[in-house]
């Protein structure tokens, strides 16, 4: 079970999101690298980054920041927005990022990804937005017809590392993460999923470590990091002390 710290990117700075909103945008850090040396100092193992303005715009738009995130922690590092071609995957992958996330891409393109699974095989994992229980795309500016499970099973037996399934309708506002949908997708496929969006507290990171949830590799956290609301040092001791628990 890993907790991914999150830095989400717009204009340069770090910032977090209120419903996947860019008009209810609060900056935490105007610096992104000092934040991601900062989560490597406080024991995290991952870092998962979120290019906003590329979401958006269709192509990488903050480019340096991420460049500078990879210069300054050793943790290896998952980027997400705006990624949308084979040509994007190879040149984010040659800089040293361990994975790659698709996600508009993944519903207008789904063979893309699968051929991206097969020339970078375990660097690809692909981004499942979900708004009132469809799939959206765009960062997150549009909404699909598709079935957030029915996406997901296009994918089986390709390669993909891992599913990141994010509730929309729960991003930034720290009401928990929707358990239910994401328990019933990780149910669904093979691939390892990653849960996102409304963690709050403390007793989110436990309830990650029941039995019936401990199928998904972890989940992100973002504003609850920022305000304080869980303690870095709480929540990595409860993840190590799982961890020992399963493996004794």
């Amino acid at each position: 079970m890993i907790l991914f710290p999150a830095i989400d990117l717009k204009g340069g700075q770090c910032v977090r999101l209120k419903l996947g909103d860019m008009q209810q945008a609060t900056v935490y850090n105007t610096d992104p690298a000092a934040q991601a040396k900062s989560f490597e100092e406080q024991g995290f193992e991952w870092l998962h980054v979120v290019d906003l303005d590329g979401a958006f715009a269709g192509h990488s738009a903050n480019g340096d920041a991420v460049e500078a995130i990879l210069k300054a922690t050793k943790n290896p590092v998952q980027l997400g927005g705006g990624i949308r071609t084979l040509a994007h995957i190879e040149a984010w992958l040659s800089r040293g990022l361990r994975r790659v996330i698709l996600g508009t891409v993944a519903v207008r393109n789904p063979d893309l990804v699968i051929e991206a699974c097969r020339q970078f095989p375990d660097q690809v994992a692909v981004g499942i937005d979900a708004k009132g229980g469809k799939v959206a795309v765009e960062g997150w500016a549009e909404a699909s017809e598709l079935g957030i499970i029915e996406l997901a099973r296009k994918f089986e037996g390709a390669g993909v590392a891992a599913i990141i399934y994010t509730d929309i309708d729960r991003d930034g506002i720290l009401t928990g993460i929707n358990w239910s949908s994401t328990l019933e997708l990780a149910d669904a496929v093979s691939i390892p999923v990653i849960a996102s969006g409304g963690l709050a507290s403390i007793e989110d990171i436990k309830r990650m470590l029941q039995p019936d949830a401990r199928k998904l590799e972890g989940a992100i956290s973002g504003r609850a990091l920022y305000d304080g609301r869980i303690g870095p040092a709480e929540a990595l001791a409860l993840i190590k002390a799982s961890r020992a628990k399963e493996t004794a």
